[in-house]
């Protein structure tokens, strides 16, 4: 099903400025039993994205209903959410006020291998860098090129993920996910200061760490940093957390991670609201 704007409909203006410009957010929803899941974390980071994008605030209470129409039904899926800044303005030049658009589609449940949890990914490093850009930083904008561009460097089934780095070398993400890696107590993932997405998962993890005697820190990490660490893993909103097994030639034991996390943020992650 495809909702845009609260109506059925399959096609979008040409002058839609998401098509032109790329001058958009999306969010991509877990949904478990027709009730999207960590709902009021992606709507945060909606709300975060339209002030830095300078948007009119979408009504949440009304893209919740369109929501649950949308997702009405399924057992597991993934819900899309995407907002534009509509149509209007001459060229780059945003129209003021602007008139959002909303579109909303439902995907399948993508089925990810049991052994990804169970034994944990093999992960490599992108040659495509990201781009700097601190008015970006954390949120969720449609210009993902960067990541189209990282994600074809490689077709082999048997890794799961790409590291991209920055402009300066340090370690941001993955194509699709946030990157944590332990040192003993000490939980560190990448500060996104400047790039990369703030993901919902990545901010449940840091909250929680804590109740797991380990001790959340953002900070700048090295490709280095992640081959003297004791432990890796990826997380996003679809696939939860998901152990690192192997990083080029470094072997990494999946007991270093908690397993009360691991199992904690298994449960959370697909909780509905």
């Amino acid at each position: 099903m495809l909702l845009i704007d609260g109506l059925p409909a399959d096609q979008i203006p040409i002058t839609d400025r998401g098509l032109q410009y790329g001058d958009g957010l999306f969010e991509t929803i877990a949904v478990k039993d027709g009730l999207p899941c960590l709902w009021q974390r992606h709507m945060a980071r909606l709300e975060k994205g339209e002030q830095a994008l300078g948007f009119t605030p979408t009504d949440k209470q009304q893209l919740w209903q369109e929501a649950l129409q949308v997702a009405a039904g399924q057992t597991s899926a993934v819900l899309k959410i995407v907002v534009t800044r509509g149509s209007g303005g001459r060229g780059y030049r945003p129209p003021s006020p602007c008139h959002p658009r909303r579109i909303l589609s439902i995907h399948p449940w993508p089925d990810y291998p049991a052994e990804w949890y169970e034994k944990g990914i093999e992960i490599r490093i992108c040659e495509t860098r990201l781009s700097n850009q601190a008015q970006l930083a954390g949120i969720k904008h449609l210009n993902r090129l960067e990541q189209v561009l990282a994600r074809a460097e490689w077709d082999r089934p048997d890794i799961a993920e790409g590291l991209m780095l920055d402009q300066q070398d340090r370690v941001v993400c993955g194509t699709q996910s946030n990157l944590f890696l332990l040192k003993g107590d000490q939980l560190l993932t990448p500060r996104l200061s400047t790039t990369g997405v703030a993901g919902v998962v990545r901010e449940l993890v840091l909250e929680s760490a804590e109740q797991f005697s380990l001790k959340p820190r953002l900070t700048e990490l090295s490709v280095d940093d992640l081959k003297q660490s004791d432990a890796l893993f990826m997380t996003n909103a679809i696939m939860g957390l998901c152990p690192v097994v192997r990083f080029e030639q470094t072997v990494y034991e999946l007991k270093k991670i908690p397993p009360e996390l691991m199992m904690f943020i298994g449960r959370s992650y697909l909780a509905a609201g």
